[in-house]
């Protein structure tokens, strides 16, 4: 029988800056991307690892991704989930695998410059716990730019922190941040606003902006007027105490023409009409009463979602050191 010894599995150093990139259907942007980051994080002289985490793609971005760990098996790690859980649901399982002491996220359509990465330590290195990019010069349609500017200004009175730009996904944060936020289990909820809850210390920085040359952006109109209601009820009783200001307004303003058409009656007589008038209150009040059940039912959605605890995700399968 042979004696010999197997040799021990020897984990690899941790890194000082861990890149976590959702990817979901950008086969056409991958094997550019991973150069680029490969060249930018070497040039930094710092151990680094890029964690991509696909959500779900249904074409070709798993099996690259598979060829840049076979490429870089030290530095590239890979998740694969087993079916699309959303972007952010990505950042959070990438943020549970990396190891770094520094954070930095960053989307796969190459519309934010993997270059400037060191810019953005360099900045958090002075004493920052987040730095976000605001994009300058942004290349995106009017239809993506005026739901951002709603995104802004709900998170900025929301949070209290006024930044230039949510939505930039091209973002650094300290270990310290990244562990706060590890341990929220909310099933949905918006990073960049989550860390600022956690950051004494934000800061932002301009950085470049390309428009998208290969493939589909993955938020319509739509999806991101969702996106701002979201994160109007995920973060805030805001609406819900918009309304009550609301229905006390109209209240008011019902009772005082309510008054009004009963001295009018008294002095001028029956109106012409009136049945119209009437119609008409009658309909702002439902419509009001429709808005306010809307939006106790999105508070209750949540309860529910949150009460089922289930997973934020599943993940099928991982590549890389220590998988």
């Amino acid at each position: 029988m042979s004696n010999q010894v197997l040799p021990l599995s020897v984990p690899s150093p941790a890194p000082y800056i861990s890149v976590v990139i959702p990817v979901f259907n950008e086969e056409d942007n991958l094997s550019e991307l991973g150069d680029r980051l490969m060249r930018t994080l070497s040039a930094m002289d710092r151990a680094f690892e890029i964690i991509f985490v696909d959500d779900g793609s249904t074409d070709r971005s798993w099996q690259l991704l598979s060829g840049l760990n076979r490429q870089h098996p030290q530095n590239i790690r890979a998740l694969q989930f087993h079916r699309n859980f959303g972007q952010h649901q990505a950042i959070f399982a990438g943020f549970q695998a990396a190891r770094g002491q520094v954070m930095v996220t960053l989307d796969a359509d190459l519309q934010n410059p993997p270059e400037e990465i060191p810019r953005l330590v360099a900045k958090l290195e002075e004493g920052y716990d987040t730095v976000g990019g605001w994009r300058e010069n942004r290349r995106d349609s009017v239809f993506r730019k005026f739901p951002s500017m709603l995104v802004n200004y709900v998170m900025s009175r929301v949070t209290g922190v006024k930044l230039r730009d949510y939505g930039c996904m091209l973002r650094a944060y300290r270990r310290e941040v990244i562990d706060s936020i590890n341990q929220c289990h909310e099933s949905s909820s918006f990073i960049p606003a989550l860390a600022n809850l956690f950051s004494q210390k934000v800061a932002e920085i301009p950085v470049g902006h390309a428009e998208r040359e290969r493939g589909q952006s993955k938020y319509g109109l739509f999806k991101l007027l969702r996106l701002n209601f979201d994160l109007m009820t995920g973060f805030s009783n805001l609406p819900i105490h918009l309304v009550g200001f609301m229905g006390v307004a109209i209240a008011l303003l019902g009772l005082f023409f309510g008054l009004f058409l009963f001295i009018r009656r008294i002095f001028v007589g029956p109106e012409v009409g009136g049945l119209f008038t009437l119609f008409a209150i009658l309909f702002v009040f439902v419509g009001l009463n429709t808005l306010g059940l809307a939006l106790i039912g999105e508070y209750v959605g949540r309860i529910y979602r949150e009460v089922r605890q289930r997973p934020r995700y599943v993940i099928r399968q991982t590549l890389g050191p220590d998988s």
